[in-house]
């Protein structure tokens, strides 16, 4: 595997040198044998290639862009005392046959409880206003709780995935569904994935006929991880965790840029506020290390993709000083056709009086979620609220967050011409 390389590089220095001895080499050699230990490690701890422009400074929270046109609606507000839920989160949005599907982890008891299940909703005007929440599916077998998924349309079938556990957080694994129409059902699938996989992000179709689908490992150090098709089999993958350090303090949840064989994965960092990068160079079957990248970025779930004119976008919290903080919700996006991020826009502040949506300094804004459609980019995400209204104690009070949506024109988002 590519990510291997320097560390055997490494190996084989060290083994040398025990095996010749050191002492035995002129002086020369010596310092040539340490320059390339150096190098090695060097090379084994660094990210393969940027994810922002080196040339362009990081723009501070005070100066980003604001895309024109966009509009907001709230999809679920918290209202424990209306409903008895308190947990949601993780926002995943899908249209099919034109009708916009929603769906979220909700519970009502704690975060990560064996009483979580999967919701959703659907909206026929576009995310301004949607039907009264169903379960995907309630969770009802005993001590398992069923979560936030992923969506997708394919073949005049509307897919949910779906993350699973026991008990608190056991034996994660993904779930499969696909939706009756008929009578307004999810039909069970079974397990498709198992080794701690929770999906985060839709499947995304390869040029080789595979789909790829990016996840978080529950377990194991917490790594990314992606989950690759048989073929057009949408219920048969192998999932292959992405190699990291085993000293990195990570959870990995992690999102893909698919272009042609090559795919990027970028990953949430536990130890500091910095995407992780990995890269693979054969349709995800083999996966440089998840390294550090020159991109800030909120320890939250990111999420990226490539826009109908060629524009890769990245959605999380991103600027040069807001540090770990889960606001504002922004995007960044390259200019058409090219890899490397160059500007970043604010899709909203913790702080939003113009409604609709709670509006708190202490917002949290995160893990999102985004569909383009019809010239338009939908994005789902969570919304603290800055805790304001919450009912609880302790642990109960972990992710209580409201739903909303940003619709964004693409035209909006358009960059040209970047000033170096």
């Amino acid at each position: 595997m590519a990510s291997d390389e320097p560390k055997s590089k490494l190996l084989l220095l060290t083994a040398k040198f025990h095996s010749v001895g050191i002492a035995k080499l002129t002086r020369c050699r010596q310092l040539a044998c340490f320059v390339l230990i150096v190098l090695a490690l060097l090379s084994h701890g660094r990210a393969t290639d940027p994810l922002w422009d080196p040339a362009i400074p990081v723009p501070p929270l005070e100066d980003l862009a604001i895309p024109v046109g966009m509009r907001f609606s709230v999809i679920k507000p918290y209202e424990f005392q209306n409903d008895g839920y308190r947990f949601l989160h993780g926002v995943a949005l899908c249209f099919h046959r034109n009708r916009l599907y929603v769906s979220f982890g909700h519970n009502r008891g704690s975060e990560n409880t064996d009483t979580e299940e999967a919701r959703w909703s659907v909206s026929d005007d576009q995310g301004r206003t949607w039907s009264p929440l169903k379960s995907i599916d309630e969770g009802t077998e005993p001590g398992v709780g069923v979560s936030h998924g992923a969506f997708l349309s394919h073949a005049d079938k509307l897919w949910a995935f779906q993350g699973a556990y026991q008990d608190s957080m056991q034996n994660v694994h993904t779930r499969a569904y696909v939706f009756n129409e008929a009578d307004q059902r999810w039909i069970p699938q079974g397990t498709i994935i198992e080794q701690g996989f929770w999906p985060m992000q839709e499947p995304i179709r390869m040029p080789n006929g595979n789909w790829i689908m990016a996840g978080l490992k529950v377990g194991g150090g917490n790594p990314a991880i992606v989950a690759i098709s048989q073929g057009p089999d949408l219920l048969k993958w192998t999932a292959t965790s992405i190699p990291t350090d085993p000293m990195m303090k990570m959870w990995g949840e992690s999102t893909v840029i698919v272009q042609g064989s090559r795919i990027l994965n970028i990953a949430r960092y536990g130890a500091a506020a910095t995407a992780l990068l990995a890269l693979s160079n054969d349709y995800g079957l083999s996966w440089t290390n998840s390294t550090v990248s020159n991109l800030p970025m909120a320890t939250s779930k990111p999420y990226a993709g490539t826009l109908s004119n060629g524009q890769n976008y990245l959605i999380c919290t991103t600027t040069a000083n807001s540090g770990s903080k889960r606001a504002p919700l922004t995007i960044a996006v390259t200019r058409p056709g090219e890899t490397l991020f160059s500007r970043v826009f604010k899709i909203r502040d913790a702080v939003f009086p113009e409604g609709p949506g709670e509006s708190h300094p202490k917002a949290a804004l995160a893990y999102p979620y985004a569909i383009e459609h019809a010239g338009y980019l939908y994005v789902g995400y969570s919304n603290s609220g800055g805790g304001i209204g919450r009912i609880g104690q302790g642990r109960e009070l972990a992710n209580n967050n409201s739903a909303e949506l940003a619709v964004i024109p693409i035209s909006s988002l358009a960059i040209s011409k970047v000033t170096r």
